[in-house]
């Protein structure tokens, strides 16, 4: 990387990266965008066999798998000239060893001829030249939207990414129906002068490529770690008993937030032992509602209808009302069958406002004492001061 202009990391004569020394992978969010962790790092492959493809990832975290053809030594973070379809680009080594071959196996990777060559270690030189062709990306990008605009089309430009050795630029957009875009391809090869390929991406995968904060204060997990995308439903909201705010639930992309499945799971576990209240508990008092549910503590409010408080009830005794209920049965209170249960449910009820009122007596009492005291000793000093006159 020839420098990052996040965190001011920059590039030595010989190649090598100053700064933050992590070869270009710092934590800014300039460049750790789908960062890879080796953990077989320390493991050494049996004999003096390894795997001979590399995981090389270019700008904003697209990855693609080259083969070592020419026993080139390498190592994570180096800058290496890759061969790609009528040219070659440079890019940066993520992985190597066997973590590759289990990257390969997830993305259904095949290892054949398929697989193209690393030519080279990029040197200082191809460095440069690659840095002037990205100094390029910006203008084509606002030059293009406005032919877009032009032409009236309905797509929306987010990222060009020039070929290292400037004879090809990908345009990465986005689109909620088909574009029929032919001609725009000739007006942008005519004015570049560059072979154009256009790629359509989808929204998240758009967030992920220009990368941002989310709601929760970190980088977004489409641009860090996160590389499939899964279906998001409104039902994994509700089961976790959020508020289906369409604002609070969507994520830059406008779409359902992808965090919304990580614990579900958890809540469908925990969801089994919570008995469903399709209506409310009736008891000779009257009949109550559910009001809220504590799924891991297996706590359920119930409150009657002209009753603001609410009767925090376990699991298991609301399954004993449902029951009863359904044998024709009333219970006195929800807390209790026997009589003499309307105490105890009173007093379940106003526990916490009897705590609170007694705080807020001990505090008085307390005050009021000092102010007492601090009386009583000034009221002395006045009636000693007039005795001694």
């Amino acid at each position: 990387m020839s420098g990052c202009s996040t965190c001011s990391t920059l590039t030595a004569a010989d190649g090598s990266i100053k700064g933050c020394k992590s070869n270009g992978g710092c934590s800014t969010g300039g460049c750790n965008k789908l960062n890879t962790f080796d953990w077989l790092s320390n493991m050494e492959a049996p004999g003096k066999y390894q795997f001979d493809i590399f995981e090389v990832r270019f700008k904003n975290g697209r990855k693609d798998f080259f083969r070592n053809s020419n026993d080139l030594e390498i190592y994570p973070g180096d800058p290496v000239v890759v061969n790609v379809p009528n040219g070659h680009h440079v890019g940066y080594v993520s992985l190597q060893g066997e973590l590759v071959r289990l990257q390969m196996q997830k993305k259904k990777v095949n290892n054949d001829d398929e697989i193209r060559s690393i030519y080279r270690v990029a040197s200082q030189k191809d460095l440069e030249k690659f840095e002037s062709v990205q100094k390029r990306e910006n203008p084509t990008m606002y030059r293009s939207r406005e032919i877009i605009n032009e032409l009236k089309l309905e797509m929306k430009l987010t990222d060009v990414e020039y070929q290292a050795d400037n004879s090809k630029a990908t345009f990465y957009y986005s689109a909620d129906e088909r574009v029929d875009f032919r001609e725009l391809i000739k007006r942008l090869a005519g004015e570049f002068k560059i072979r154009v390929e256009m790629r359509q991406i989808s929204l998240r995968q758009e967030a992920g490529r220009l990368g941002g904060i989310g709601s929760c204060g970190r980088e977004l997990c489409c641009s860090t770690w996160l590389s499939e995308f899964k279906n998001v439903s409104t039902s994994a909201a509700r089961y976790q008993n959020l508020s289906l705010n369409p604002s609070k639930l969507s994520g830059q992309c406008g779409r359902l937030k992808c965090c919304l499945n990580y614990e579900l799971e958890t809540y469908m576990d925990a969801l089994k032992d919570i008995p469903k209240v399709e209506t409310g508990l009736l008891t000779d008092k009257g009949e109550a509602r559910l009001q809220k549910t504590d799924i891991f503590r297996k706590i359920m409010w119930f409150g009657y209808k002209n009753d603001n408080a609410w009767i925090a009830l376990d699991t298991e005794r609301v399954k004993e009302v449902q029951k009863m209920n359904q044998e024709g049965k009333k219970p006195e209170t929800l807390l209790e069958d026997k009589v003499g249960g309307e105490d105890r449910e009173s007093h379940a009820l106003n526990s916490d406002l009897e705590r609170m009122d007694k705080k807020f007596r001990k505090g008085k009492s307390k005050t009021k004492n000092k102010n007492r005291r601090h009386k009583g000793r000034g009221g002395n000093k006045k009636f000693n001061n007039k005795k001694t006159d």
